[in-house]
C-alpha cells in the first residue's frame, strides 16, 4: 500500500500555475474572505488602511492585557504571534519595533497593574525588550529617541515587577549600547 505524501507548498504551487488572473483574484478574495488574520495580512502587505499596525497591536493588547473580570487569561504565545503575523505580511523594521515595544509596554503594565507573578511571563517581556532593542538599533538615529524613551519607561515599571526584571532590562540597555538614563 502506497502512502501518500502531505501536500506541500509546491503541489500548491503547480496548482496555482493553471489559474488566470480572474481565477487567482477570486481565490485570494475568498481568502481574505476566511479569516480576520488574513484581512489583516493583505491590509498591510498593500499598505492599506490608516494605520496597518491597528489589528496586531489589538491582538496583543487582548493576550497581554486580558479583562480579568472577565476571567480572560494571558498568552504571549497568542501575543508573539501577531508581531510574527505582520512579519510576514510585510516586516518594515520600524513596525517591527513599535509592535515589540507594544507588546514590552502592554506586558509590564498589565503585571504592574494586576501584580502578576509569572517568571515565563517576565522571561518573555525582557526577551522581547532584548529583540526591540535590536530592531531599534537597525533603525535612523533620529527614530530611535522616542522609542528608546518608551522602552526606558518599560525598564522603570520593570522594577517594580520583581524576579530581577527591570535589573535584566538594565543590563540589555548596556549590552546594546544604550545608556539605560534615557
Amino acid at each position: 500500500m502506497a502512502t501518500r505524501k502531505a501536500p506541500s507548498w509546491s503541489d500548491v504551487k503547480d496548482k496555482l500555475a493553471d489559474f488566470d488572473r480572474a481565477g487567482l483574484i477570486g481565490l485570494v478574495q475568498d481568502l481574505y474572505a476566511a479569516s480576520k488574520e488574513n484581512q489583516a495580512f493583505l491590509h498591510s502587505r498593500f499598505g492599506l488602511g490608516d494605520d496597518v499596525l491597528k489589528p496586531y497591536k489589538a491582538t496583543i493588547d487582548r493576550w497581554l492585557w486580558p479583562d480579568v473580570f472577565k476571567n480572560q487569561d494571558t498568552s504571549v504565545a497568542k501575543a508573539k504571534k501577531a508581531i510574527a503575523d505582520y512579519k510576514k505580511a510585510v516586516g518594515q523594521p520600524r513596525g517591527l519595533a513599535e509592535l515589540m515595544l507594544f507588546f514590552c509596554e502592554r506586558a509590564a503594565g498589565f503585571s504592574n497593574d494586576v501584580g502578576l507573578q509569572d517568571e515565563g511571563y517576565f522571561d518573555a517581556l525582557a526577551r522581547m525588550f532584548a529583540q526591540a532593542l535590536t530592531i531599534i538599533g537597525t533603525l535612523p538615529e533620529d527614530r530611535r529617541p522616542e522609542l528608546l524613551g518608551r522602552l526606558d519607561a518599560v525598564r522603570r515599571l520593570g522594577h517594580n515587577l520583581g524576579y530581577g526584571v527591570g535589573d535584566d532590562m538594565d543590563d540589555l540597555l548596556v549590552e546594546h549600547g544604550f545608556d539605560g538614563g534615557q
